[in-house]
């Protein structure tokens, strides 16, 4: 069923089954804005029954955003022995790639002096 604009405002608020049943098409829903407003951060429960007032809200809220804050705190601390490991191997391949360059140079040295003309 579509709204048209000569339709009051109450004929558009109907529940979805009672525009069913009194024209016999399909429902229609209208989406609203809700009249109460959570504060920002509360999350319904799963089951409304188990929480009745704002303060058991609260507490729920309260302990949701310790267990969220917990598991940030212990994935940021892996995060930071992980990049602390990763700088110990990068300096540790530092160390063995400037050995090897040492070398090479001292080699490179050697095979020059080897081939090079000598002008005495």
């Amino acid at each position: 069923m579509a709204v048209t604009g000569d339709e009051t405002d109450e004929e558009t608020e109907l529940a979805p089954s009672h525009m069913a049943a009194a024209t016999g098409d399909m429902p229609t829903y209208q989406i609203r804005a809700p009249t109460t407003a959570l504060p920002q951060g509360v999350v319904m429960a799963a089951s409304p029954g188990s929480l009745h007032n704002p303060q058991q809200l609260a507490e729920e809220a309260t302990r949701k955003r310790e267990l969220r804050l917990m598991k940030n705190r212990e994935a940021a601390k892996e995060c930071r022995r992980r990049k602390k490991e990763y700088v110990k191997c990068l300096e540790s391949r530092v160390a063995v790639l400037e050995v090897q360059n040492k070398k090479l140079i001292e080699e490179l040295e050697t095979l020059k002096d080897i081939c090079s003309p000598k002008t005495d």
